[in-house]
């Protein structure tokens, strides 16, 4: 059921249809037994908003670690974000080394670049 419009919502939805608000458990009591994961609390973060069209890249990272912490910083502004091995850098996949290119939707490019500007 949907917190915001009250629509019934199927099972499969994440969003409501109506509103875009995010869908919740109609048991409470199931709500709170339900085991919440480190990608679930991360999907509860983003803004529907900034989750449609193709991936854009809107930074670069010099290596694992930076792409963690600018994706982290995304995500805290609702927006979804990948990273991605930049081309051209001959070091092994299992390496956190070699730079990363910081992908995220096309909705939400504007407001990404605006979360990582410097102060």
């Amino acid at each position: 059921m949907c917190p915001g419009c009250a629509r019934p919502g199927d099972s499969g939805e994440r969003f409501c249809a109506a509103c875009g608000m995010p869908l919740v458990y109609a048991d409470r009591e199931a709500a709170l037994e339900a085991p919440v994961g480190g990608r679930r609390e991360m999907a509860r973060k983003i803004k529907p908003q900034y989750s449609e069209g193709k991936l854009v890249k809107i930074a670069r990272a010099s290596n694992q670690p930076e792409a963690e912490l600018l994706q982290g910083l995304l995500l805290e502004e609702g927006i979804p974000s990948m990273a991605r091995r930049s081309r051209g850098f001959d070091v092994a996949e299992s390496l956190a080394a070699g730079p990363r290119d910081i992908l995220v939707p096309e909705s939400g490019a504007q407001a990404a670049q605006e979360a990582l500007k410097a102060p």
